[in-house]
């Protein structure tokens, strides 16, 4: 994986939302737009990746950050610059859609040193933790924190997030059999809670690691100030869906698709697949921020306490190509990673010069 700092080319007229423009910049400075709401100023940290997936802060603000398809973590600085390669997470299948998936920093990792990450393999998928070195410049395989995920070319899932209530949340996809997601023992199609060492928490619904089922391929999670844990799935042919978690919920999948079908909750928000297929979501500033695959754009999804207080924006759309992760670092900024070099194992190829890229984006606190 190659990584180069630089900042953002600047133009003079490129349009971010509806009536929003970057103003002209000096060569080697960052775009300061002018602003659209709740957008500040965009810098580029990090190009020449390849394949980046999952992503996951560490104490001094640093990100490690998962290669699909390599199975490698480099580890990028909380300024940007050059990537140091921290190792090789081992036993790493590489399909479609599948490979070294999501990461997730232990909320203990001054004491453990552990990282958590999600790995798509064979026979089945697994969490496995991470030992990291003193010095952060290797790693080894401590332990499998859960196996039995089952795996397939495609809907992998692949996000985990820590809750407020020191919990590990996974997401799996349905592997591509449907008919599993509201089976509630079965770990796919669903968003599943475990205790970082792999145990059953007490008041989980059905003492299995699963929380909520009738999923199809949730690809992101967030948590909000108050708890409230979030979650972007990917739909079929009409709707993709931002779901508010609740516990023991059925989600609906594959009876019902965004707000159409039968049973199920519903979800908080829907978009067509076009304008989204959704990947890494993170909240700040009273709103979700969320990656568009084939959308590519960056959404801006007002809610507050599992309540939508406003319509959806976008934001960069088709500017950076296809969006993946999205993550809120130490000092309150976005970063965003592209998701453009993967386009060869689904039969295209990138389409944008020093792809994939992790960019910064500061954001402009919403008047209230």
């Amino acid at each position: 994986m190659r990584l180069r700092t630089r900042t953002v080319a600047a133009f003079a007229s490129l349009t971010l939302v509806t009536g929003c423009t970057a103003t002209a910049a000096e060569p080697g400075s960052a775009v300061t737009t002018s602003p659209p709401e709740g957008l500040g100023r965009i810098t580029e940290l990090a190009s020449g990746l390849d394949m980046p997936w999952g992503l996951a802060f560490l104490p001094d603000g640093s990100a490690l950050v998962s290669g699909r398809a390599s199975g490698l973590i480099h580890r990028v600085p909380a300024e940007g610059g050059t990537p140091a390669l921290v190792g090789e997470v081992p036993g790493v299948a590489r399909s479609a859609e599948g490979g070294l998936l999501g990461l997730a920093t232990s909320p203990r990792f001054a004491d453990d040193r552990t990282v958590y990450a999600y790995v798509s393999s064979s026979p089945t998928n697994r969490v496995v933790a991470l030992r990291l070195a003193e010095d952060l410049a290797s790693l080894r395989q401590d332990r499998i924190v859960l196996d039995g995920i089952g795996t397939a070319n495609r809907h992998h899932g692949g996000r985990l997030r820590f809750g407020p209530d020191g919990n590990l949340w996974i997401a799996t996809g349905d592997a591509f059999d449907p008919p599993v997601a509201p089976r509630r023992d079965n770990l796919n199609g669903k968003v599943l809670r475990i205790k970082p060492d792999g145990s059953i928490p007490e008041d989980n619904p059905f003492d299995t690691p699963v929380y909520s089922y009738g999923h199809r391929n949730v690809q992101g999670l967030t948590v909000g100030p108050d708890g409230t844990m979030y979650a972007a799935e990917l739909g079929l042919n009409d709707w993709d869906e931002v779901n508010v978690i609740r516990v023991g919920e059925d989600y609906g999948w594959p009876a019902a698709e965004g707000p159409d079908g039968e049973g199920g909750t519903r979800p908080v928000f829907w978009l067509p697949p076009a304008e989204a297929s959704p990947s890494g979501i993170a909240y700040a500033e009273g709103a979700l921020w969320m990656a568009g695959l084939r959308g590519q754009r960056l959404w801006r999804l007002p809610v507050v306490g599992g309540e939508r207080t406003g319509e959806p924006v976008a934001y960069l759309t088709e500017r950076y190509g296809r969006l993946r992760t999205v993550e809120v670092a130490p000092d309150g900024a976005l970063w965003v990673t592209t998701s453009n070099t993967d386009q060869a194992t689904l039969g295209g190829t990138p389409s944008r010069e020093g792809d994939d890229r992790i960019l910064r984006i500061e954001l402009v606190p919403t008047p209230s």
